[in-house]
């Protein structure tokens, strides 16, 4: 293993605005369910679309501080200083701010009603006074949904409010007046004392009424969305390893569940780099399929039973919808990306471009056979029966398992440049292996012989073609030489937990690997950061040869490279920096494999 790069994540990180920019490591994030909320060390929430996550944002000073808009709250004293903690089980977070003039708390939440999801957006930001006293400045500052429109101030006999294309937002608050008002932008200052509390509500709307929430309740509004977050983790199960932040990950997770649905979004954000150099900037407000697959374990696994259904038949009727072809990801609501656009913005810290929708909805995938046979797989493995619909769009996608795996394909990464990839021909075989036991079982019908024999042939296929005996490693399509490691899914997979899989793991710990962090693949160092789910994968694969006490150490150093409330982006730079959307839900699906990984194999052992 390469020597680690740094001593902690937060070595390099300030907080302070540069440019009106902070460090992606500084958002700590909130949701109700259809949307997320980004919230900066500093007080600022950055980053919120309405009503839902792939909704224009209305607040978007992450990708443009200028004209993208944001709500500001934080003590007018320079020198305060912060501190940050989700409530335990929860998605609210809590800010203490301390000044030598005393200390207050800052609570933030989506807001959910009494019978869960309210039918509207709301974002409570709650001042609480602790001790001494401190004076607060606040604004909402609506922005230009990415310079496609420009917000307005609208008078009515209820009071004022803000529209923007369509989206109505509205203020109320207790104590945070005297409001000083230009236009369409609100701000004002307040002092907090020991004892005092203040509420600043946000209510949004998209092509709708706007509900005014009474100041008063606001606050039995915050009691309740905490009590409904501590009512979901209680059904949470997991007593294993890393506990804390397995369960952090599932939370964040749950903020990426798109309730109306049942999809589930890759990241609540859009364009936020891979690289400093930008080109690679990417909208993952999307539902992968791969990614559903993984959640679909992991909730099955801690207990939770009504997301696990809600995906499972979101995905199934999607794909039946679609029957044509196997998109490997869909929009949030189950129709297909229509194509991408390009927004005037400058970008997080200038590096665009900021994009709206994702082009490689089109590419052939065949690694999707294996994730949406492994969904069913965990299913049905949970004591659950399929449908006679589900069962025959099964057989028909097992079927074309057996004509396709011989294609050329995009890869997981879904690279331009079509080939043989060798993790795909091993998702087909993942594929037919879970239909024939689902056929086993009672669940689909369907030729087995035809699918046994061509799982049979896969295995003979990726024998010969790659192994590179001389290199000691599977290679990433026949002919290269590079590492993939997406071979590492497969460790998992059960395809190969043998010596050749050991080998590649040392052959990418040896390449790929820097400190904690590892690369997705030879020859990407230069393009882009180090892949957080990467990592994660190697620990399970090394549980997965019996390395375990190796994949402890490594998983001990993944966890401390989360945030200071414990989120992951996309990628983390061998400098410690976040890179990619954030929150990433394949970050946090693999730290749960892995934790889940490493505990079953330490069982059994």
């Amino acid at each position: 293993m390469n020597e680690r790069t740094r001593d902690t994540p937060d070595a390099i990180d300030n907080d302070e605005r540069t440019d009106g920019y902070v460090p992606l490591r500084s958002y700590g994030a909130i949701g109700d369910g259809r949307t997320v909320a980004l919230i900066a060390r500093d007080g600022r929430i950055d980053w919120l679309p309405i009503p839902a996550m792939d909704s224009p944002p209305v607040f978007a000073s992450i990708l443009d501080p200028e004209h993208g808009g944001h709500v500001a709250l934080r003590p007018t004293d320079a020198s305060a200083e912060v501190s940050r903690e989700y409530l335990p089980g929860t998605n609210v977070l809590v800010s203490t701010w301390t000044t030598p003039s005393g200390r207050v708390t800052v609570t933030d939440a989506m807001v959910t009603g009494v019978a869960g999801r309210l039918p509207w957006a709301e974002v409570a930001r709650c001042v609480q006074g602790v001790e001494g006293s401190v004076e607060l400045e606040w604004a909402v500052v609506p922005g230009t949904l990415l310079n496609t429109s420009e917000p307005k101030r609208l008078d009515t006999a209820n009071g004022a409010v803000i529209g923007i294309d369509g989206i109505t937002i509205a203020i109320v608050e207790q104590g945070f007046d005297p409001v000083h008002d230009d236009g369409p932008r609100f701000s004002g200052r307040f002092t907090a004392t020991a004892g005092s509390k203040h509420i600043l509500t946000i209510v949004g709307t998209h092509d709708e009424p706007i509900f005014m929430p009474r100041p008063e309740s606001a606050l039995e509004a915050m009691d309740r969305t905490i009590d409904n977050w501590a009512t979901w983790s209680e059904e949470f199960s997991y007593d294993g390893p890393w506990s804390d932040a397995v369960q952090r990950s599932a939370l964040a997770l749950k903020l990426l569940i798109y309730s109306p649905t049942g999809a589930i979004a890759a990241a609540p954000t859009t364009s936020l780099p891979e690289d400093r150099t930008g080109g690679k900037n990417w909208d993952y407000r999307f539902a992968w399929v791969r990614d559903l697959s993984y959640t679909v374990h992991a909730l099955t696994r801690f207990g939770l039973r009504e997301e696990t259904h809600a995906a499972v038949s979101w995905v199934m009727q999607t794909i039946a919808e679609h029957d044509a072809d196997m998109p490997i990801f869909y929009r949030l609501d189950g129709s297909k990306s229509d194509g991408v656009e390009e927004r005037d913005v400058p970008g997080w810290n200038g590096v665009g471009p900021v994009t709206v929708g994702n082009r490689a909805g089109d590419q052939l995938q065949l690694g999707v056979w294996g994730d949406v046979f492994e969904i069913l797989r965990q299913y049905v493995r949970a004591g659950n029966v399929l449908d006679r619909k589900t069962a025959a769009v099964l057989q028909g996608l097992a079927d074309d398992a057996c004509h396709r795996w011989e294609e050329q394909d995009s890869g997981m990464w879904e690279l331009e440049e079509a080939q043989h990839y060798v993790t795909s021909k091993i998702g087909c075989w993942q594929a037919l292996d879970a239909a024939i036991e689902l056929h086993d079982a009672g669940m689909i019908d369907g030729p087995r012989d035809k699918w046994v024999e061509n799982r049979e042939l896969i295995v003979q296929w990726v024998g010969e073609h790659g192994w590179d005996e001389e290199r000691g490693h599977y290679v990433m399509y026949p002919g290269s030489d590079a590492l993939d490691t997406s071979i590492l899914l497969h460790a998992m997979s059960a395809f190969d937990r043998g010596p050749r899989m050991e080998s590649t793991i040392r052959a990418i710990e040896d390449q790929l690997q820097r400190g904690p962090l590892v690369y997705r693949y030879s020859g990407i160092e230069d393009e882009e950061s180090p892949f957080v789910a990467c990592s994660f994968w190697l620990v399970a694969a090394m549980a997965c040869v019996g390395r375990v006490d190796d994949a402890r150490v490594l998983m001990d150093e993944m966890v401390e490279q989360a945030n200071d409330v414990g989120l992951f982006s996309e990628m983390i730079s061998e400098d410690g920096t976040f890179m990619g959307n954030l929150p990433q839900g394949l970050s946090h699906l693999a730290l749960i494999q892995a934790a889940l990984t490493v505990e079953e194999l330490s069982r059994d052992s």
